[in-house]
């Protein structure tokens, strides 16, 4: 199973890994607790949501 978008994919719209970690698990627990989803990707999974929506550019990574 390969899964997309990598995190050498979303590394460049973060400072460095670990504030795309912590940008991308602050946004799925959003989109867990019922925020509106701004991907149209076909997913489950808040964690795989919230990185389409940062590779999409829908969200910015600013911790």
């Amino acid at each position: 199973m390969i899964v997309k978008p990598t995190t050498a994919e979303l590394v460049k719209y973060a400072e460095n890994k670990f504030r795309l970690v912590i940008a991308t698990a602050k946004r799925a627990r959003q989109i867990a607790t019922g925020s509106e989803i701004l991907t149209d990707v076909d997913e489950q999974s808040p964690v795989t949501l919230a990185a389409n929506e940062i590779a999409e550019g829908k969200v910015k990574v600013i911790c």
